[in-house]
């Protein structure tokens, strides 16, 4: 697998992303939109969209009102689609040629769009000493370079990090993971005793002790296991599925145990959330922090991934912006992506996703967030941990590597033959796509 090349130094204070992204499900929704009626003679409208909840676009309403302030000539409608659709909401959009002037993507989705060569090149900014494109970390850039083309520019570069609730471990009497980590004892096993000592399975009292799964249908955070034992999903170049080893076959088992016999994980379909309270640990982008620091009736923090043999090593996530080639008003698209992705418009976002410009990754805005955790855990769980992050490698027929991934963990979930058995079945289904 291929590590993330981050280059920071020790002094760089701070997180997602990717993540990239929070990867959000929450309803379409709408920001700062201009109704159609609205829309002036001679005045433009650029369409946006993006997968973000109600606190990110209450952000980007924000941004959008002063850039139109700015642009008076120009209005900005902005669409949230919920993550797990909006791939496909892209390929859709395109087929009618119908796409918007910019829009968020995700690692995942590049290799697809690239391919389809619906990406427009926004180079030029090379060369804008008032953007500085020297102020983006090098590595951040590397997903939308193609050849000589830069073809978008990343705002959230977010690792998984592990949410828990203090209240729940000091309950069972346990020591909390930073604690731990610190003290070189945050592994599996300790993970899956600390989930089994926080489950209670009374039905009136009910408490998980964790959950790998925001929505059932994201399951790399699992990936940190084999990561951690110097092994993962797929290989470097994404031409073979190397889950089906040891570790897969160890992470799966995991998995199992604690859904069905310490029964300290929810049961596939079962509907939990971290903010409610009867969830001990849960495993998320850090932009996930834009949710939980709204929960006011409980004590919660973050921690780092627990540690294999290798250590520990989280999943870097990378959202950023794009435009798209068949945009009818490319210049003043090109306007609204130098805005949001500026300094100011990075810092602005950095309320909840990990930025990727250095002078705003160094300011002490960016930890001191009201509501954030701990300056020394964010520390602890985000800025040591990126420069092991891994990125799940891309290709142009991820939907389809996924769903036969996600086939695979409902053959698991129904416990319809064995582990090995299953994720035999994995590889073959994968391989099969990967040699298409």
């Amino acid at each position: 697998m291929k590590k993330a090349g981050w280059a920071l130094s020790a002094v760089m204070l701070l997180g997602l992303a990717a993540g990239c992204s929070s990867q959000s499900s929450d309803p379409v929704g709408s920001g700062t939109e201009a109704p159609e009626s609205a829309v002036q003679q001679g005045e433009v409208e650029l369409k946006f969209l993006m997968w973000g909840n109600q606190s990110h676009m209450d952000v980007y309403e924000k941004l959008i009102a002063e850039f139109q302030s700015e642009h008076p000539g120009i209005k900005v409608k902005m669409e949230s689609v919920p993550f797990t659709e909006y791939q496909q909401k892209i390929s859709v959009l395109a087929a009618g040629k119908s796409l918007p002037d910019l829009a968020w993507v995700s690692e995942r989705m590049i290799p697809q769009f690239k391919q389809n060569g619906i990406l427009a090149d926004v180079s030029e900014f090379k060369n804008d000493a008032e953007f500085n494109l020297e102020d983006y970390i090098p590595s951040t850039l590397d997903l939308f370079r193609e050849g000589d083309q830069l073809l978008g520019l990343p705002f959230s570069t977010p690792p998984i990090v592990m949410f828990y609730n203090k209240a729940l471990f000091d309950q069972a009497g346990l020591t909390d993971p930073n604690t731990l980590a610190v003290e070189g004892n945050w592994t599996w096993e300790q993970f899956e005793a600390s989930a089994k000592a926080i489950a209670n399975t009374n039905a009136q009292d009910r408490v998980y002790g964790a959950n790998f799964f925001r929505d059932w249908k994201t399951w790399v955070a699992l990936s940190s296991y084999s990561w951690s034992n110097g092994s993962g999903p797929f290989n470097d170049d994404m031409t073979a599925f190397t889950w089906n080893d040891q570790y897969g076959v160890e992470t799966m088992e995991m998995l199992d145990r604690m859904m069905f016999d310490d029964q300290s994980h929810p049961k596939a379909g079962e509907q939990v959330s971290f903010d409610a309270g009867n969830v001990g640990m849960f495993f998320d982008v850090y932009s996930y922090v834009s949710k939980a620091r709204e929960i006011t009736n409980f004590e919660w923090s973050i921690a780092p991934m627990p540690s294999g043999s290798q250590g520990s090593v989280s999943m870097l996530g990378q959202a950023g912006y794009t435009l798209f080639k068949d945009s009818k008003h490319p210049e003043e698209a090109k306007k609204l992506l130098k805005f949001f992705a500026s300094q100011s418009g990075i810092q602005a976002t950095s309320t909840f996703f990990v930025p990727p410009r250095t002078s705003v990754l160094n300011d002490d805005a960016f930890l001191n967030q009201p509501n954030n955790p701990p300056k020394e855990h964010i520390l602890q769980a985000v800025i040591e941990e990126m420069p092991k992050a891994r990125i799940i490698p891309g290709h142009v027929l991820w939907q389809d590597i996924d769903n036969a991934i996600l086939q695979g963990f409902d053959r698991l979930f129904g416990r319809s033959g064995t582990t090995a058995d299953s994720l035999a079945q994995m590889q073959r289904d994968v391989e099969a796509i990967l040699n298409r």
